[in-house]
């Protein structure tokens, strides 16, 4: 698999098969994901990877926090702006329609919503995930050196036939997947991603992309 084929059939997969993923290519991918850039070589990344028993455990708290109802935990980032501004707002309300859209979910039907939702803290069945923390004390540019990371294991996991999400949500659940990984309290969670084989037996929607002409300027001289 070539690059741009990694690069247009990465997406964001929400229904995964139960097949392990053998650890030598975890270890294969995430060694050369090293290699991503960051600001004079910092690497300020710190991943942890779940799989068999410890990521049952997680799921199962994590269901057991949404069956009761447990509220969020405290937020240790903002993930939005609270108002968001044109065009972002309606990309975000695009994304939204077409995701429960997808799922037959009407606007209206807020508890087939948050089922949706729920599946976020079952990993959407995968059998991997990877967690990925960051210092507390740094900057924006290295939150950016993260992001580019997480964009290189995605890609490298396409090329070994692999799909993943990336899920701001287990943010919202920190104190729980803490609770399995004990990180250093110097580590803020930025996000989970879930890492496994696609379930082609569940309908994707494919979301668009905003034009070349909407967000980039070519001068020339």
């Amino acid at each position: 698999m070539d690059v741009y084929e990694a690069v247009t059939s990465r997406r964001a997969v929400r229904a995964f098969t139960d097949r392990p993923i053998p650890k030598d290519v975890l270890e294969r991918v995430l060694s050369a994901a090293a290699w991503s850039p960051s600001g004079s070589n910092l690497q300020p990344w710190h991943a942890y990877v779940l799989t068999g028993a410890p990521l049952a455990e997680l799921k199962k708290r994590s269901g057991e926090r949404v069956a009761a109802g447990d509220p969020w935990d405290e937020q240790e980032y903002e993930m939005y702006p609270p108002v968001l501004k044109s065009p972002y707002h309606e990309r975000r309300s695009a994304f939204g329609k077409q995701r429960y859209g997808a799922l037959a979910i009407s606007r209206e039907d807020w508890e087939a919503r948050q089922r949706a939702a729920a599946a976020n803290w079952d990993c959407f069945g995968a059998p991997a995930a990877l967690f990925c923390y960051i210092d507390r004390d740094m900057a924006p540019p290295q939150w950016a050196d993260v992001g580019m990371y997480l964009q290189t294991v995605m890609l490298l996991l396409r090329a070994e036939g692999l799909h993943s999400c990336t899920q701001m949500a287990w943010a919202k659940y920190h104190k729980t997947v803490a609770e399995i990984l004990s990180p250093p309290d110097e580590l803020i969670l930025f996000c989970g991603m879930s890492i496994g084989f696609e379930d082609v037996t569940v309908s994707h929607a494919r979301l668009g992309r905003a034009s070349l002409d909407e967000t980039v300027r070519f001068v020339e001289g």
